[in-house]
């Protein structure tokens, strides 16, 4: 994914000394850990209870929806209470194979990742074919976190005014364009505060893993069995060191690095630099297809072409609505899956050869979409932003990333203005927890990670591999598709299928070689 050379110029940017707002008040893991016990008891009596979903959650009749009331402050678990939304699927007890009976193995939970995104729709994956064996011996349960969606939900603007329509997205920012940005990201910052008061600072990922652990109990799971993606790993990384215990069987699908010093600017920064790699990849690929989209047959040709497309969209939008900021969003989920490449590609090929709509319909913005888009910015900010300290001095931040864009522009600069508000940020900020399991603390969990992925970085999947202690890594080889579970590689969804059936790992590492690139399409 990233050169040796990238991973040390990465970490060799500058992070500012932590800001005296971070906090870590000796009596607040105690505290809080007996929050959590009082109040995973009274859920373990209360349950959830379940039934239908409403329509405007959009689920099939076999998924079940209910809530669960957790504490907003764990130091406080009788004062105020939230709820969380929880959506199930019941174990369907069958072989999909054979038709034999299958015994129920409990509940598995799973969170997608984020910040800010919701899990309710993971008990759907029980209709795929590739996930019928799981749910035949699991309830699938998804849930959407703190601030998610219907739980309790934060939003930091109003979201009529969230899509801007189309906008720049320059790669090396002009210094009033980084002070028009920093003004917004200070203003962001402030709207969080005015709209949800000192409640803000409880949204976090350790009060995450507190929630996870309450769900656990109200679904009458001595043990966990979780997975967890993205930044769902974080959560059940936090979760296997605050409840080694309570630990059954624990997937982390494309691990976040968990040191503490790396969450969250310097992982922010390595971040960029793997997109980096992750872009040249899909050029690569399309360079190769240059009978197909005539786009270039070397990557620094179909890099020309995006940059004819990205200064024809400054001068002049497709259909009015797309500019170079909805095209580099688009693109960068090339960066996050490959399944994607065809569609970009083509989209690409067809504008240059005078065709903008199949450009205009995968990077417009909905403005149906942008209450949903807000609440997830709202909750990534809160999160990220609370979790740990930032340099609150954007001259840091300019230094590291005007250094870091002259070898990774493709992301460097919108990856900065995504996180921005927390340089600005009025919540108190936590000293992150050390992630840590020693040997014979945890029952066997298993790591998938690919080598290239840019999302979560390979070096994060070794580092958390290397602080869980019995942990087993499989990796997909010279592949960099973000998220493994169920997905392309049948070698993965094997070592995964077998240990959350089975609880089978492959000793301490295991490899598979990467799934078939995508085949392009006229």
């Amino acid at each position: 994914m990233r050169t040796a050379a990238a991973l040390v110029a990465a970490g060799s940017l500058l992070l500012a000394t932590p800001s005296a707002a971070a906090r870590t008040p000796a009596s607040a893991p105690a505290s809080e850990a007996h929050g959590t016990a009082v109040a995973a008891a009274r859920a373990a009596s209360e349950g959830i209870d379940f039934g239908p979903c409403d329509e405007e959650q959009d689920l099939p009749p076999a998924v079940e929806c209910g809530t669960l009331r957790v504490p907003l402050d764990y130091t406080r678990p009788d004062g105020e209470q939230i709820l969380l939304t929880v959506s199930r699927s019941r174990a369907t007890g069958e072989d999909p194979a054979t038709g034999r009976a299958v015994p129920r193995q409990g509940s598995l939970v799973n969170n997608p990742g984020g910040p800010g995104v919701s899990g309710m729709y993971f008990p759907m994956l029980g209709m795929v074919p590739g996930w019928k064996r799981l749910a035949a011996a699991y309830d699938l349960v998804g849930y959407a976190p703190r601030g998610v969606g219907r739980s309790a939900p934060l939003s930091c603007a109003d979201p009529k005014t969230f899509h801007q329509g189309p906008a720049p997205a320059p790669r090396h920012p002009s210094a009033r364009v980084k002070r028009e940005r920093a003004a917004r990201a200070a203003a962001y910052a402030r709207g969080c505060a005015e709209r949800t008061g000192d409640a803000l600072r409880h949204y976090t990922s350790p009060n995450n893993a507190r929630d996870l652990d309450v769900l656990r109990a109200a679904l009458g799971e001595t043990r966990l069995t979780f997975l967890g993606s993205s930044y769902g790993t974080y959560i059940g990384a936090l979760y296997a060191t605050l409840f080694p215990s309570h630990v059954r069987r624990m997937v982390f699908d494309s691990a976040v690095n968990p040191a503490p010093e790396r969450i969250w600017y310097r992982n922010n920064l390595a971040q960029s630099a793997a997109f980096e790699d992750r872009w040249a990849d899909f050029r690569a690929w399309v360079a190769r297809h240059h009978d197909v989209y005539g786009l270039g047959d070397t990557a620094r040709e179909v890099r020309d072409s995006y940059d004819v497309v990205r200064e024809r969209l400054a001068g002049e939008p497709a259909g009015g609505k797309v500019g170079p900021a909805q095209l580099h969003t688009a693109m960068l989920k090339a960066a996050y899956y490959d399944d994607h490449w065809p569609q970009r590609a083509h989209a690409l090929s067809a504008y240059l050869k005078g065709d903008p709509g199949p450009l205009v319909e995968q990077a417009e913005e909905h403005p149906e979409a942008a209450p949903e888009a807000e609440n997830t910015r709202a909750v990534y900010l809160a999160v990220e932003c609370n979790d740990a300290p930032w340099p609150t001095d954007f001259a840091v931040w300019d230094r590291d990333n005007t250094r870091l864009a002259r070898r990774a522009p493709f992301e460097t600069w919108d990856n900065v203005w995504t996180n921005l508000p927390c340089a600005y940020w009025p919540a108190p900020r936590l000293k992150p927890l050390d992630v840590r399991a020693g040997k014979g603390e945890l029952p066997p969990t298993l790591i998938l990670a690919a080598e290239r992925d840019a999302a979560t970085p390979y070096d994060g999947a070794l580092e958390l591999h290397r602080r869980l202690a019995g942990s087993t890594l499989v990796t997909e080889r010279d592949a960099g598709s973000h998220g493994l579970a169920g997905g392309a590689n049948a070698c993965v969804n094997a070592h995964l299928t077998a240990y959350l059936l089975e609880g089978r790992v492959p000793g301490r590492r295991a490899s598979c070689a990467p799934h078939p690139a995508p085949e392009p399409t006229a």
